[in-house]
């Protein structure tokens, strides 16, 4: 179970508690679940019994207690806990089968995974000024919010600039708006397109205009060409163009990606953990570190203890996998592309220290294991989350670098 699929039975057992008329108040449009704090119970908590308890005259824990009922008996979810003054804890079920189902989720969506029809009833107009800046971002936004299932029309004050279209930037109308419309002014770039184009070329450009958030100036300078780590669209990108060499590689031995055995101990076995598909295969494997811009940052955790086999390093990566679709519904919502852009960045820097301490890859006279399988399957899904995303923010994810 993903966050997103965790908010709507959240917001379903809300419909059900209204409709058995347990709880009398107004059904929100939107349930928001966080993640757990570090000390707190279970994995996910939100305060959706808090900001019922007004409208329905009601103690917020007698609220959580009616929600808390409903909610523990969903598939997928573990245990429900009311904590502090009402908020409801959510401990799901089977780790290993919640990471499988995000990972089933990102195979069979490809680059829509995240994508959604949640802003399927709004009509939205933006207008913007004759400025590269404002172009650019505008044009990201709509990709954001179409992609939300949102219908969209954008505007600018004058005519276009001629090279906004070799930044991929379309324009419905132009001139003074008869009503005022929503407006996306980010702080001016300060050059035109013509020249980001000619010193940056559209993918940079796009990337150092859509990076900082709007009310911070864009930093557009040759740093955005180097070849190296310390450049985050080099980094974002290769990370993509290294989970597809992956794949490429594991054609060449002869498997593909696996879903990873999760296994159960039997009462009363002798071992209570067989190898975890994440566990460090044999030491010379460190050698796939010296293939990746991210070596020297994986984590000494290992990839896999016990009978869990989402473990250790592949743990971040995992968890922004699943937060993918949340972050895209918010970068529309706030109109911020610059949240996408910062998700690539956390999703290829964890998909590095994954990659470093469990290569996906068998080494040397080994053997590919269903271990592989399942490390594979997992870059393989933040390949597709890295191309999708870059797709959104209107630049070329390549398979080489």
């Amino acid at each position: 179970m993903t966050p997103a699929d965790l908010s709507r039975t959240v917001l379903h057992a809300v419909r059900r508690a209204v409709d058995e008329d347990a709880l009398r108040a107004p059904v929100p449009a939107r349930v928001r679940v966080d993640r757990t704090r570090p000390g707190g119970s279970g994995d996910y908590a939100c305060a959706v019994a808090l900001q019922l308890a007004g409208p329905a005259a009601l103690p917020a824990l007698e609220v959580a207690a009616i929600l808390r009922d409903r909610v523990a008996a969903e598939p997928g979810v573990g245990r429900v806990e009311i904590t502090g003054p009402g908020f409801l804890s959510f401990t799901l079920d089977a780790p290993a089968a919640g990471d499988l189902a995000v990972l089933d989720a990102v195979r069979e969506q490809g680059l829509a995974y995240g994508h959604g029809d949640v802003l399927r009833e709004e009509i939205l107009q933006f207008h913007h000024a004759r400025e590269v800046r404002a172009a650019v971002t505008a044009h990201a936004v709509r990709r954001l919010v179409v992609a939300q299932g949102a219908r969209v029309r954008v505007s600018c004050e004058e005519a276009s600039d001629p090279d906004w279209a070799r930044l991929g930037v379309t324009v419905d109308a132009h001139g003074t708006p008869p009503v005022p419309l929503t407006g996306i002014r980010p702080v001016p770039a300060g050059v035109t397109a013509g020249e980001l184009l000619e010193r940056l070329g559209p993918d940079a450009a796009r990337w150092g205009l859509l990076r900082p958030a709007g009310h911070d100036r864009a930093a557009l300078g040759p740093e955005l060409l180097v070849q190296g780590e310390a450049n985050p669209l080099f980094r974002v990108r290769y990370a993509h163009a290294r989970a597809r060499a992956l794949t490429r590689g594991a054609a060449l031995l002869g498997f593909t990606a696996g879903h990873a055995p999760y296994a159960k101990t039997a009462p009363g076995s002798e071992s209570h953990a067989r190898p975890a598909p994440y566990a460090q295969p044999v030491p010379d494997s460190e050698s796939h570190a010296q293939h990746t811009p991210g070596a020297g940052h994986a984590q000494d955790t290992p990839c896999g203890e016990g009978p869990l086999p989402y473990d250790g390093a592949a743990r971040p990566l995992l968890d922004l996998i699943a937060d993918h679709p949340g972050v895209l519904l918010a970068a529309a919502r706030h109109r911020a592309p610059d949240r996408v852009a910062r998700q690539l960045e956390a999703v290829a820097h964890a998909f590095f220290d994954f990659h470093d301490s469990c290569p996906p890859l068998p080494a040397g006279d080994e053997k590919p294991s269903a271990a592989h399988r399942a490390r594979l399957a997992l870059a393989e899904a933040a390949g597709t989350v890295l191309a999708g995303g870059l797709s959104l923010l209107g630049i070329r994810a390549p398979e080489h670098l």
